[in-house]
């Protein structure tokens, strides 16, 4: 796979059992690009490992007077150079493909766990989880997987240089051979508190931003009750922690840099004093000498790569575990269903709470309790957060079609929906019937308003539609965003609209006035909104009042305010003393009543 073949047709069905199961997953899946790294690296590290050999022959060719073996030297470094050189290209070439494509395949996976998941996602793990994993933790994951191959040819070219010295002089290889293994390992019994330090930084690193997302979002909320400097406050505090951890994990990954310096530099110590013991016994020549203090020298270049897959693994261990973790989520109903991709029509119907919305009906639904409301909004949908019974399009179980068909059939606009930054052209841009226009949307959702401000607050766009909108729509007050969503909502013109409060966050008279708008757009479609606003209620087909998990009333909305207790206190937000009161005056009238009866009988 080159960087110019991605995305990836199908970036596979990942291991997320574990983040080290993860990181092995992508290795395997990256085979091809591994082993061009490994064969790039083993030229590159060999071929500058090489030098030092042909340094001590052209020395002792020098001290011997033999202008053959010089020239022959010669020729040898000019091909260790060009080996180099090759070898230090292509090696960085197929690392960063590496790289890159290990990363990329993890964001695909993360996308594709998004869009099949979709709301139950952030009902799972939190948002900026799932955003911390896709950005930095991906950066991680691919630097190990890349890092790999490039730590394997050092490690092979270790071993080829401590044979090679014992081949070409025992006495001072031996020595070699017995100092690297302990200049490689040294480090090894600090990496697991290296390795907590790194962990405790990125969870209070994380803790910080995520504060500083929150002060963000709610930074005009903040300002109208005069809390900012409150949250500045606590940002500060969290911010010193962040540089405290930071320090801490900074000071012990140099103290492993200075042993990674110390010890090759005791070894080399170590040689030359031993390699001038033999000189002066006759036992080694000249070049010998030089041969293998220049190798020693050169295993440091090769030696720094144990300390960097170290680093590698220690960073990209956590990463990996939070992908594995949000990877290894599942929806309750399977993704590619056990029907054809055609869209059924009909009547809409949840067995668990006996709604029936009828096709072609605006059918409104009072639920009293909003996450209740919410998780049977989703499952009419057909994206349940738990296993239950599917919901029904013209009898057909929506968890029995594949995804895209199910959700191309319901779509479901939820009570906090997102707008995506961009042009307003852009954010409408959306699969549709092409029966609605966008023009007619806006008027329906009432954003004659939306479009000035949005018009007003662009410095070159003098058509609405070309005018941008920020991110998550921040320049926008809530019942703007609203109406825009909603708007987005009517254009994809689906067989079956469900609505999650659309209309919680604007005055009574747009309410109103979306009400007929709505109405009139979604004529002959089928319309499901769960609200509480009797301005909705009453122009409503059909209006089911959901209680403790099932439909307990079905009516309009006129006779259900008069006859249903349940819905009235719903609907005019009575308490349960003015309830209870208001029964009991039922109740004395009542009997009032038969007592008259009885009188006059």
């Amino acid at each position: 796979m080159q960087i110019q073949d991605l995305p990836y047709a199908d970036p596979g069905v990942p291991d997320a059992r574990s983040g080290p199961r993860f990181l092995r997953w992508l290795w395997r899946n990256q085979l091809g690009g591994q082993l061009k790294s490994l064969a790039w690296g083993l030229l590159h590290f060999v071929s500058v490992s090489a030098l030092p050999f042909c340094v001590g022959l052209a020395v002792q060719a020098v001290v011997d007077r033999s202008g053959t073996r010089l020239a022959l030297t010669g020729g040898l470094m000019l091909l260790c150079g060009a080996g180099i050189a090759l070898g230090d290209t292509f090696l960085h070439r197929t690392a960063v493909t590496n790289w890159i494509t290990a990363a990329a395949r993890v964001q695909q996976l993360l996308a594709r766990q998004a869009a099949q998941l979709g709301s139950a996602l952030t009902r799972r793990v939190a948002a900026g989880e799932v955003v911390a994993v896709s950005t930095g933790d991906v950066e991680k994951i691919g630097w190990f997987v890349e890092a790999v191959s490039r730590f394997t040819a050092a490690a092979l070219t270790v071993v080829v240089v401590c044979v090679g010295l014992l081949v070409y002089q025992p006495a001072l290889g031996g020595v070699v051979a017995v100092g690297l293994p302990v200049v490689a390992l040294a480090v090894l019994p600090l990496l697991p508190r290296a390795t907590r330090r790194a962990d405790v930084q990125r969870e209070k690193a994380g803790r910080a931003t995520e504060l500083a997302s929150d002060t963000v979002a709610g930074l005009r909320v903040l300002r109208g009750i005069g809390g900012e400097e409150l949250f500045l406050d606590r940002y500060r505090r969290a911010s010193q922690e962040v540089r405290q951890a930071a320090v801490r994990s900074a000071r012990m990954w140099s103290l492993i840099s200075a042993i990674q310096v110390l010890l090759p530099g005791l070894l080399l110590i170590a040689v030359v004093w031993h390699g001038i013991h033999l000189a002066r016994q006759g036992r080694i020549t000249v070049g010998e000498l030089v041969t293998v203090y220049s190798a020693v020298m050169v295993l440091n270049y090769p030696l720094r790569h144990f300390e960097e897959i170290a680093m590698a693994y220690s960073f990209s261990r956590p990463s990996a575990k939070r992908a594995a973790r949000v990877l290894s989520l599942e929806r309750s109903t399977a993704a590619e269903g056990i029907r054809e991709a055609a869209a059924p029509r009909g009547d809409l119907y949840d067995p668990g709470t006996g709604l029936l919305a009828p096709a072609g009906r605006l059918t409104a639904v009072v639920c009293g309790d909003p996450d209740a409301a919410g998780r049977l909004a989703e499952r009419l949908g057909g994206h349940p957060t738990e296993p239950v019974r599917s919901a029904l399009l013209g009898g057909v179980a929506l968890d029995e079609l594949p995804l895209d068909s199910a959700r191309s059939a319901v779509l479901v606009q939820d009570k906090d929906p997102v707008l995506l930054s961009g042009t307003l052209r852009e954010l409408l841009d959306v699969p549709a019937s092409g029966a609605v226009r966008a023009a007619d949307a806006l008027a329906a959702a009432q954003c004659d308003d939306v479009l000035d401000a949005l018009v007003q607050g662009s410095l070159d766009a003098t058509d609405p539609m070309d005018a941008r909108i920020t991110e998550r729509g921040r320049s926008l007050s809530g019942g703007q965003r609203q109406r825009l969503a909603l708007a987005r909502s009517l254009i994809t013109d689906p067989e079956v609209l469900v609505l999650d409060e659309p209309t919680s966050a604007v005055d009574s008279h747009t309410e109103a006035r979306i009400a007929d708008g709505l109405s009139r757009l979604r004529s002959g479609r089928t319309t499901v909104v769960f609200t509480s606003s009797p301005l909705l209620l009453d122009r409503a087909d059909r209006v089911a009042l959901v209680h403790e998990g099932e439909v307990v009333a079905v009516g309009v909305h006129r006779e259900l305010i008069s006859s249903e207790p349940r819905y009235r206190a719903v609907v005019t937000r009575e308490t349960d003393d003015e309830l209870a009161a208001a029964d009991k005056g039922a109740l004395v009238g009542a009997r009032q009543e038969t007592e008259d009866i009885e009188e006059s009988a």
